[in-house]
């Protein structure tokens, strides 16, 4: 059973390569307002393809307003290149090579393929806005490749949160 990672904790060691050369490590990361780590299912997912194509055109949007975001998969290079590609990805940064343990570490659902287009196992869609000390602002965990969130409405709402001072929440211990 997947394990939350409670808002204001510090986020577990995830590093992974990026297709256009180098290595993101979540932790090093010190964006100005929130980073957006979007997890998608891989080069297998209709879904993932329309949610970064989207990401991709609000991109311009998102940096002007202070926020960082990277997406990645547990797919391996080859099929990540293809993604970052085929889907012409331009402005979003896509890494690969996330690992099982990172994908548990996060509170990743892990599904089993079920058709010879998907890897044997892979993490299912998960969106995780980490504030600028490094720890958890938000979580958005899924076990299905529908029902994602709107990604305007996500941004107009950490843009909400950092202008208000709006605390992360789901912090009570009751």
């Amino acid at each position: 059973m997947p394990q939350l990672i409670m808002p204001k904790s510090k986020l577990p060691e995830i590093d992974f390569p990026l297709t256009e050369g180098g290595r993101f490590n979540v932790r090093d990361s010190l964006p100005e307002k929130f980073l957006i780590l979007v997890v998608y299912r891989g080069y297998h997912c209709p879904k993932c393809k329309k949610q970064l194509q989207e990401i991709n055109d609000l991109m311009p949007d998102i940096q002007a307003d202070g926020l960082d975001l990277v997406a990645v998969s547990m797919d391996g290079e080859e099929r990540a290149k293809k993604a970052k590609d085929e889907w012409a990805l331009e402005n979003v940064s896509v890494g690969y090579d996330l690992s099982l343990l990172e994908a548990k570490a996060l509170g990743l659902f892990i599904s089993d393929a079920i058709s010879d287009k998907e890897p044997k196992f892979f993490s299912e869609p998960g969106i995780f806005v980490i504030n600028t000390d490094g720890t958890l602002y938000a979580e958005i965990i899924q076990n299905t490749p529908f029902g994602r969130p709107d990604i305007k409405g996500l941004v107009a709402g950490l843009n909400f949160a950092k202008e208000n001072d709006y605390p992360e929440r789901g912090t009570s211990v009751v």
